[in-house]
């Protein structure tokens, strides 16, 4: 990893990644996929906006692959992270090096051209993010109007919208999103907040949706939601909950480079190894490494 640039009292530094990925115990199935990572940097070519909320240092696509080899994953999902705000030139970027086995979800401004959308799918992006949790106005704020809007934009494309938010700030979810026409994908298992009841409506809400085949789940970032220390116990049964649901509703990301962790970094083979107990049934399993991601991101069937 390369030096961070400075941080601000309102972006404040954040640790990087353990670089010493631990090889898991589980063994992953052919064309596993990694479906929620971010590249930050090189900050000397790609700054970070004056908007941002903290500072990571440089975490660049040639470390994430190094990191993917070693969990023996063959495919990532590259998400634009809030340090650039609506600035893809770093994520493009790293599409553009990274290949066939890599896609993207971008953010987009309204003025967002046809072309440029056009553009962005030969690129490998598809989908467009939303987060109202790592933002400094309109924190917490929903955008409906802003979503139908993206959304008749995207369709063409067979994009989703992926939302980063607090479901269980939300009781009404399922009633309020109901009506999206793209699929729409919730980070974090929902990134409900710690000590969060597994009944919690809007939680309800997202399992609803997902039963109806309107929304995504992604296993990720369990230390975002837990209160306790790896291997975060208390989110085994959200995350169980989760794939009973709609098993074929869920996929899996490593969340790296694990921006603003509180506490321990966890190593990234420890957090591929929380499979075992969250998913235990290997077909399951597959499905959710595999099947999933190959159907939402539209990766080529494996020969």
């Amino acid at each position: 990893m390369s030096g961070p640039i400075a941080a601000t009292p309102d972006a404040p530094l954040c640790a990087g990644p353990d670089a010493l990925t631990r090889v898991p115990r589980l063994s992953l199935p052919p064309g596993s996929c990694d479906s929620h990572a971010h590249i930050c940097g090189p900050v000397s070519r790609y700054p970070y906006s004056a908007e941002r909320i903290y500072t990571p240092p440089d975490a660049l696509l040639a470390h994430y692959r190094k990191m993917l080899e070693t969990l023996g994953v063959e495919r990532g999902v590259l998400v634009q992270p809030s340090v650039y705000g609506s600035d893809n030139r770093a994520l493009l970027d790293a599409l553009a090096h990274a290949g066939p086995s890599f896609r993207g979800v971008a953010v987009i401004e309204p003025t967002c051209t046809d072309a440029q959308l056009r553009d962005m799918h030969a690129a490998g992006i598809r989908g467009v993010r939303i987060n109202i949790v790592d933002r400094k106005q309109g924190k917490g704020e929903l955008p409906l109007a802003e979503l139908h809007s993206l959304a008749e934009r995207i369709g063409p494309y067979g994009w989703h919208i992926e939302l980063l938010m607090h479901v269980d700030a939300f009781p009404d979810l399922a009633r309020d999103l109901g009506d999206v026409p793209v699929p729409l994908v919730f980070g974090h298992l929902g990134y409900v907040r710690p000590g969060c009841p597994v009944d919690d409506p809007g939680f309800m809400g997202l399992l609803d949706l997902m039963r109806e085949g309107r929304a995504w789940a992604k296993l990720t970032g369990p230390y975002r939601i837990s209160t306790q220390a790896l291997p975060y116990p208390d989110t085994t049964a959200r995350a169980r909950i989760l794939v009973d649901a709609a098993p074929t509703q869920v996929i899996w990301g490593s969340d790296w480079p694990h921006v603003m962790v509180k506490g321990v970094m966890p190593n990234d083979g420890e957090l591929c190894d929380l499979l075992v107990d969250w998913v235990p049934d290997v077909a399951r399993r597959r499905q959710v490494l595999v099947d999933n991601p190959a159907r939402l991101y539209g990766f080529p069937a494996l020969s």
